[in-house]
């Protein structure tokens, strides 16, 4: 059973009801939730095999993540920490993070309050190779939707 929200109904999405899943660069998320559906905030199931997560970068907006299966490490600046299921990690917008999945991967849930995540994650999908990503292209829609990809200095 599906129940779209307004500002008034409530969303309910079961199992069969979601839609498919993302690849975003060899990491699957699926939309759970979107802020059209919402009113305000978007939900993703996210899961990745071991070694795969974004490169370092900051959006303006939070975003929180609940760890369901596996190891998941999230780093901001030099500090690296490695979270179990059951953990909550959250990053206040302009915060630059990162995140990999551990040993045999993992799955979590994430949360942003605001639109706009989802369209990105349909970008990346819809226009990047997950077996052979064009970085140059990937930063480029990144930065469309708000994000910014700090380069390492060469």
């Amino acid at each position: 059973m599906t129940a779209q929200a307004s500002n008034s109904q409530s969303l309910v999405v079961a199992p069969r009801d979601r839609s498919r899943s993302l690849n975003v660069v060899g990491e699957q998320i699926t939309v759970l939730a979107s802020a059209a559906q919402t009113g305000s905030f978007e939900i993703f199931l996210q899961s990745g095999p071991e070694g795969s997560g974004p490169p370092p970068h900051n959006h303006p907006w939070d975003e929180a993540f609940f760890v369901i299966r596996g190891e998941v490490a999230f780093g901001i600046g030099d500090l690296e920490r490695v979270a179990e299921p059951g953990t909550l990690v959250q990053f206040p917008g302009g915060t630059t993070h990162w995140f990999r999945f551990g040993p045999g991967g993992g799955e979590m849930l994430s949360m942003t309050p605001r639109e706009g995540a989802a369209e990105f994650f349909r970008d990346i999908d819809r226009n990047i190779s997950p077996q052979d990503p064009d970085l140059a292209r990937l930063i480029g829609i990144a930065e469309s939707h708000g994000l910014k990809i700090p380069l390492p200095p060469n």
